[in-house]
Parts: structure tokens; C-alpha cells; sequence
């Protein structure tokens, strides 16, 4: 006997997981549901199956193909409109007019005992024998009443409660012998419920029903698609389930890491290579699906997770739905009853309520509170361009199909035949995403000087050698699965907003240019990259004084690439120098605030005993320095750059410094004091770059340990700064703890505030208002100067969904007063 699997519906009533998605393919327990159905007629020997299609049919078609895999015979006959339940097996006559076949739903969970219901028709001589099933609330399906012998008595097709006789309902299964495709009028509309039985009933034909003992779920809504999951698990139907019962109720497939650390409370299931990582707690009656990814401290619990999602550290999901390809970022919480569909962001922080419905590729923003579907809006896409280039979580949001869409937009921007300089840190990620840049960039008519694993200064160095511009791979600091692609212009620096914006435009019209065969671009490596660039650095930089002061300083490598620079910049100094973790380690390509403090401790320790001048301690990339005094002591960020603004205006006695103007007025008075004026820049490294690029420029820095020495580059270069620093403390004779002493205390406090994209406009406008008659600077968002000095700057992240308050004031209790006052504003205009 044949079996036919109707696979043809829209399931609207399931939308929007059915929007980009045939209902049939819904997994149950990570199987589509029409596989779980597959299965069963297969048990029962029912190995030749014609399957009706026609919503996205080329999905079915293409995720079963002929059947092999299960072991079946599968053929499929395509509806070109909606035919009806009964229309759609007529249009399957040729295959099935030969014998018995039997008809069932393919988005139906049963685990029927089908081989007594062939028994049951065959022995009643019936012509069609409907399978019943009882079930507590009839009025979403047909009643049907039988006789003693089982023989169809009525039908009744979606009743109300004052016409419920019966809780006897018709399951969607059937078996029929061939003749009744005579009753079918062929390419129309026709169902069996409503047109044919009745038509057979009326002519005396035999129709029978049999009563079906067992598990039967239309899974026709979402809460039936929830609880089929949940009976899954509980093992209140009999189908099987692919992976291993480590313990009671608790699935585990092929492949899938779970940490020893995360908490599971069964019944679950957790898909192949699906990976749960220590602090989770996922609890009864969650689905995750494949390769699905749940970082430290996410809760689920009667969550339903399709393939390839990431959910984000600290999430909570609760009896949720949650569509394949979405990403839901830290802290987010979707609640009871809300569905997201295929190919979302979920944003950092925000809230979906209970029974919202998210459309697929739509985006929720960070810190949004969502309480209604979204259903039209399309999927917004963020600045690409953030603080630090194209950022995001490595497999998630960065690919290597959108780095070689986005390095093959930056090659379009630039002439064919150009020269791009491509570099990286030392981390997998980087090396493997940096070979996609590549391919990409000499498809598009580029050729290649590839430097390999260099600190970021030396990749800058580089590409200003000749270069129409440069890419570098890196490990997004203290953020170890995210990276940061770096895209450089002909100088080394950062690209301009302008060109940013040009990048940005052709990677979103994915207009590429592509080469010819004869114009595919050459690939170089260059040699000695390590000593010319310390040559350069020695030949800029003033270093007079250094081997007469015979200076004892340590080096933490801190086992970055700036460790494949220092040697043979030390040696050429002269400097006697301790150098500690100098190997790279693969597996820490960068470090949290944590891991640094803690260097920076053992540093101050390490500096303290040898009686050492200072120790500086490099970032994993060469960009960044932090200091220590002679007397072991953490100089922090924002000092360090106010110490080094002291030595450098001392020496000069003239000259133009580039600040942010995030940084303490401390440094103008610093800079005044030695003649020295400061120019206040936006926080944009473009725009710091550009101030002190300038002829009368002395010194930049950013105050969390980038500092730029112009007379080298216009950049932050941790190498140059070193160099720069010994030679400075060896002329002055002054310990870095002097200098520290002469320069009043700062008190700068920062706060963020999660503010929705929709209303920044208006909160800028409100702070202005706020603001009355008090001094207003728009250097870089509104700072707002108070009669007596003190300052707060209200600044807009122009990348997430988050406004940043900076306040300055004579104590830290004024500071934080000020926060405090201009946070109200923030949120005042939030709400």
C-alpha cells in the first residue's frame, strides 16, 4: 500500500514561523514534524509515499529529496493553486490508482498504530475508513459519529458548543481504495470533510470510522507547536529521538558541548554540536536545536530554539519560540508566548512581552521594549562603522560571507591595480577571516602585501608605505569570541566618515566590482617588515639621552604581537630592559580588564624589586601602553595621559596637543602652564588622527592608553610612545611619581544610559533645552559647562542604542551630582 502526506498548507494560523518556512518543516524535538510523520509510516511498512506540495514547495522537496536517507520511496506531486484536501490527492491519481493508499497530514504529531487501521478497513470492505481520535475540546475540528460496527453516521465540520454531540473528531487520516477519485472533480478545490463524504454518504457508500487509541496533535497554533514539543520530552507520544539520554528526560545529540557548569533540568533537549556554556541554566520542556550557541548565565525554560541561533550571556526566554539564524544579544528577555522569526537581532537588553510576534529579518533594538507584532518595518541596518571598524561576535555577526562581501565593497572603492596592505592579530579567528579578505580583494582587481600577524602600529606603518590603504583583523579587546575589522587609508589612519560612508553604500547595494581573469590582483609578502619599522621609529623619535642615563626599565609583552618588535628595538637602544611574557599565546589574543589589572599588579611588583625607572605594559596588539612608577604603583589611563602631556609640554614649550574632548580640563592647565595649547577633538580616532597630524603638532592621546607621537605618526603607537617616554624620563631626571605629584587630582565620572534609536534625536534636543543659559560646546555631542566650571557631556554612541554622560567636577560627589541631575534629563526624555 501507498501512503499520501499532504504537505501543501500555508499554516497561516503558525505565522511568522511559517512565513519563510513550509509548516511541515517546523521541528518537533529538532526533526521536522513531517520527518516524525515519515518515521511512522515507514514502521508500519508504508515505504512508498506521494507527498502534495505547493506553499514553498522546493523546500520540502529539497530537504527530503527521493526519501534515501529515511529509507523511502519518495515522489511529490505540485499544486499550482490551493486544490483542497480532497483536490490535492486527486492530483495525485496517476500514482495512486492502482490500490489501497492512505492519506495523512504531514503537520500532524501521532504515533498511530496505522497498521491496525489498514486492518480495521480492509476487514469492513470500506471504501473510506476515517481515523477518529477523542479529544477534550472538539470545536477546532470535524465531529464525526459512528455506529456500533463503526459504520459514519454524520459529519459536522467545526462546530459550536451547542452543536458538540461528540468528542469524536476527525483526524486528517485516512485510508481509501482508488474509486473515490471519482468523486474528486480534478484541478478544483475539494475537500473531503465538506464535498466528498457527504456526497458518499448520501449515495450509501461504505464510510467508516475507527477510533484510534493513542497520541494525536494537530499542530496547528503555537501553543500546540509548544506543547508538542513538551509531550515530546515528556514521552507522551512514542516518536524517536535523535541524541542520548545522559540522564532521566535529558537529551544530549551528537557533537553538542554542554559545560559541567551549566545547569540542566530535564525533560530537555539539546541539538548536535549545539554548545552550552558554564553559568546557563536551561530548564524543563526547552528545545535547543543544532549548532545553537547559549553563553554564561542565559536562562531558558519551555523555550523552543531552531537551528543556528545565538543567545547572548545573561538572556532570559521563557516559553518562547525562537526562529533559525537569530541572534538574541546579552540581557535580552523575551517573554511567555512570543515568537521571533527566521533571521532576527534581538538587541542588547531589550524586552519582547508575552505573545508578541517578530516577523523574520526584522531587528529589535537595544534597550527597545516590545509590546506589539512587528510585522512590516524591515530589518534596520545599524551603522556598519563603529568605534573600532566593523565589529561583532565572531560566527554570529562577522562571517566569512559578510567579510568577503565587506572587503570586496572596499576594494570597489579603490582603483583596480591598487596595493592594500592586510594584517592580524594572533588569534584563529583573525587568520581565517583575514584569508577571506584576501581572496576577496584580489577577485576585485587588487594586489595584496600580506605582513601575517604584526601589532597593529607596524600594519599602519606599512600600508602608509605605499599603500592605497590597509585591513587588519583583530581580536575586539577584552571581548575574546568578537572581532574588529580596521579598514585604513593610504595613511595608516582610520578611514574618514566620508569614506566610511562610501564603504558603507556600495557594501549595502552589493554593486562589487569584479576582475577580469587577466586582472586578478598578485600577492606579496614582504620581508624585514619588524626592522624597517624600528628603524623608523629610532630615526623619528628624540632618543638622546637614554644610553648615558644607563635607565633600567620592564617590559610586559604582555604575550601580544608587540613581543615581535621588542627585541630588536631594545637592543638598539641599549636600554637595559627586562622583558616578561614575551611568547604569543595563541589562545588569549586579547584579555579583560581583570587579566590586565592583574598584569599590571604584577608588573608594578616586578618593577618595585629591580629598582626599575618604570614598566609599561603593552596591549595584545602593540596600540595601547599602561604604566607603573618606580615605586611599583598603577599609574591609571587618564593620569598616564596627563603625565606624559607634562613631559612632553615641558620639553616643547609650544605646540598643539589633540585631546578628546571626553578628557579632564586638567590638561588644558597642564598644557598652559608649559605654553603648550590643547585642541579639543570629537572621540572619533579620525578626527584625534587629523588634529595631530597638524606641523605644530606635539602629542595626541585618547586617555585610555593611546598616545600618538607626530613626529613619527599620526596614530597610536604604543612602541613609539615607549620610545618616546624613555627618552623624555632620561632627560628630565625626574621619576614618573614626581611628575604624577605636580599635576592636580582629576575627578571625571562616566555613566551609560540605554537610550532606544528612536528618541536619541529628541534627548539631544532636550538636554540643549535643559541646558538654558549655561555655555554649550557640539565639538562631539553637548557639553554642558556650569557657572562654576564644572562640565557634563551628553554623547550619543553612534553604534548602539546607548547614550554616554561624561561629568567633571572639583570632588567626585560633584561629579556624580551632575551625572545624576543630567541622567534624569536623559531618561526624562526617554519616557
Amino acid at each position: 500500500m501507498k501512503a499520501v502526506v499532504m504537505a501543501g498548507g500555508e499554516g497561516t494560523r503558525l505565522r511568522p514561523m511559517t512565513a519563510s518556512m513550509p509548516k511541515p518543516l517546523l521541528p518537533v524535538a529538532n526533526r521536522p514534524i513531517m520527518e516524525h510523520v515519515l518515521r511512522l509510516l515507514k514502521r508500519h511498512g508504508l515505504t512508498e509515499t506521494v507527498v502534495t506540495v505547493q506553499f514553498l514547495a522546493s523546500l520540502v522537496k529539497n530537504y527530503f529529496g527521493d526519501g534515501e536517507e529515511l529509507g523511502m520511496d519518495l515522489t511529490y506531486a505540485h499544486e499550482e493553486k490551493p486544490l483542497g484536501t480532497a483536490g490535492s490527492v486527486k492530483n495525485a491519481e496517476e500514482a495512486l490508482k492502482d490500490d489501497s493508499f492512505l492519506v495523512i497530514s504531514g503537520d500532524a504529531l501521532t504515533d498511530f498504530d496505522l497498521t491496525d487501521l489498514i486492518r480495521f478497513h480492509r476487514e469492513r470492505g470500506a471504501l473510506v475508513t476515517v481515523c477518529l481520535t477523542r479529544v477534550p475540546n472538539p470545536l477546532e475540528f470535524g465531529i464525526t459519529i459512528v455506529d456500533d460496527e463503526g459504520k459514519v453516521e454524520r459529519f459536522l465540520e467545526k462546530p459550536t458548543w451547542g452543536q458538540v454531540f461528540s468528542d469524536t473528531v476527525n483526524t486528517g487520516i485516512y485510508v481509501m481504495e482508488p474509486e473515490v477519485f471519482d468523486y474528486v472533480e480534478p484541478d478544483a478545490s475539494v475537500d473531503w470533510s465538506g464535498d466528498v463524504f457527504p456526497r458518499l454518504m448520501k449515495e450509501g457508500r461504505p464510510i467508516y470510522g475507527y477510533v484510534a487509541e493513542g497520541y494525536w496533535e494537530d499542530v496547528g497554533t503555537h501553543e500546540s507547536y509548544v506543547k508538542a514539543q513538551a509531550d515530546v520530552l515528556e514521552g507522551k507520544v512514542d516518536v524517536e529521538i535523535d541524541g542520548f539520554e545522559i540522564s532521566p528526560g535529558v537529551w544530549i545529540a551528537e557533537g553538542a558541548e554542554v559545560h559541567p557548569d551549566a545547569k540542566l533540568r530535564g525533560p530537555l533537549y539539546v541539538g548536535d554540536y549545539a554548545k552550552i556554556e558554564a553559568g546557563s541554566e536551561i530548564r524543563e520542556h526547552t528545545v535547543i536545536g543544532s549548532n545553537v550557541v547559549v553563553k554564561a548565565d542565559a536562562f531558558l525554560h519551555k523555550a523552543v530554539v531552531h537551528d543556528n541561533v545565538y543567545i547572548g550571556p545573561g538572556t532570559n526566554l521563557r516559553g518562547c519560540v525562537i526562529g533559525k539564524n537569530t541572534d538574541v544579544m546579552r540581557a535580552a528577555r523575551i517573554e511567555d508566548g512570543a515568537v521571533i522569526g527566521d533571521e532576527c537581532l534581538v538587541g542588547e537588553e531589550s524586552i519582547v512581552q508575552g505573545n508578541v510576534r517578530v516577523y523574520p529579518f526584522k531587528t529589535v533594538e537595544a534597550g527597545a521594549f516590545v509590546n506589539t507584532s512587528v510585522i512590516w518595518e524591515a530589518r534596520g541596518q545599524a551603522q556598519l562603522f563603529g568605534a573600532r571598524g566593523v565589529s561583532g561576535i565572531l560566527n554570529v555577526e562577522i562571517t566569512p560571507e559578510l567579510v568577503v562581501r565587506l572587503a570586496s565593497a572596499y576594494a570597489t572603492t579603490l582603483k583596480k591595480g591598487s596595493t592594500v596592505t592586510t594584517a592580524r592579530d594572533h588569534s584563529r579567528g583573525a587568520r581565517a577571516l583575514k584569508r577571506a579578505v584576501i581572496s576577496a580583494l584580489q577577485a576585485s582587481a587588487i594586489d595584496v602585501r600580506d605582513l601575517e600577524n604584526v601589532p597593529l602600529p607596524v600594519a599602519r606603518q606599512q600600508t602608509a608605505r605605499g599603500s592605497a590603504g590597509g585591513v587588519m583583523i583583530r581580536t575586539t579587546p577584552g571581548v575574546p569570541d568578537s572581532v574588529d575589522i580596521m579598514f585604513f587609508d593610504e595613511r595608516g589612519a582610520d578611514l574618514s566618515q566620508a569614506r566610511q560612508r562610501k564603504l558603507d553604500r556600495v557594501y549595502a547595494r552589493q554593486e562589487y566590482r569584479r576582475a577580469f581573469p587577466g586582472e586578478i590582483g598578485d600577492l606579496r609578502f614582504p620581508a624585514s617588515v619588524f626592522d624597517g619599522y624600528t628603524g623608523s621609529v629610532l630615526r623619528a623619535v628624540d632618543t638622546s639621552g637614554i644610553a648615558e642615563s644607563g635607565i633600567k626599565v620592564v617590559v610586559d609583552a604582555a604575550n601580544g604581537s608587540a613581543g615581535l618588535v621588542l627585541p630588536s628595538l631594545l637592543g638598539r637602544l641599549g636600554v637595559d630592559a627586562l622583558t616578561i611574557n614575551p611568547g604569543l599565546d595563541e589562545a588569549r589574543p586579547t584579555e579583560s580588564a581583570e587579566t590586565r589589572r592583574a598584569g599590571l599588579v604584577r608588573l608594578g611588583e616586578i618593577v618595585a624589586s629591580a629598582r626599575a625607572a618604570f614598566g609599561v605594559r603593552f596591549d595584545p596588539v602593540g596600540e595601547r601602553l599602561a604604566l607603573v612608577d618606580e615605586r611599583g604603583r598603577i599609574i591609571e589611563d587618564q593620569r598616564a595621559l596627563l603625565v606624559l602631556l607634562d613631559l612632553i609640554a615641558a620639553e616643547r614649550r609650544g605646540g598643539r596637543v589633540a585631546l578628546p574632548v571626553t578628557t579632564t580640563r586638567i590638561a588644558e592647565q597642564v598644557a598652559a602652564y608649559h605654553g603648550t595649547q590643547v585642541d579639543w577633538t570629537t572621540t572619533s580616532p579620525d578626527d584625534l588622527t587629523r588634529a595631530a597630524h597638524q606641523d605644530d603638532a606635539v602629542f595626541g592621546g585618547d586617555g585610555q592608553g593611546g598616545f600618538i607621537v607626530p613626529e613619527f605618526s599620526s596614530v597610536f603607537d604604543a612602541t613609539a610612545a615607549f620610545t618616546a617616554l624613555l627618552g623624555l624620563v632620561a632627560r628630565t631626571q625626574l621619576s614618573l611619581s614626581q611628575i604624577d605629584a605636580r599635576i592636580p587630582r582629576a575627578h571625571v565620572l562616566r555613566r551609560d544610559v540605554a537610550t532606544p534609536w528612536a528618541v536619541k534625536g529628541l534627548v539631544m534636543r532636550r538636554v540643549v533645552e535643559a541646558a538654558g543659559d549655561r555655555s554649550v560646546d557640539t565639538t562631539d555631542g553637548v557639553r554642558v559647562v556650569e557657572p562654576d566650571g564644572r562640565w557634563v557631556l551628553v554623547l550619543p554612541d553612534p553604534a548602539e542604542a546607548v547614550t554616554h554622560l561624561w561629568a567633571e567636577g572639583p570632588d567626585d560627589a560633584a561629579a556624580q551630582e551632575l551625572l545624576d541631575d543630567w541622567s534624569s534629563v536623559v531618561e526624562g526624555a526617554e519616557g
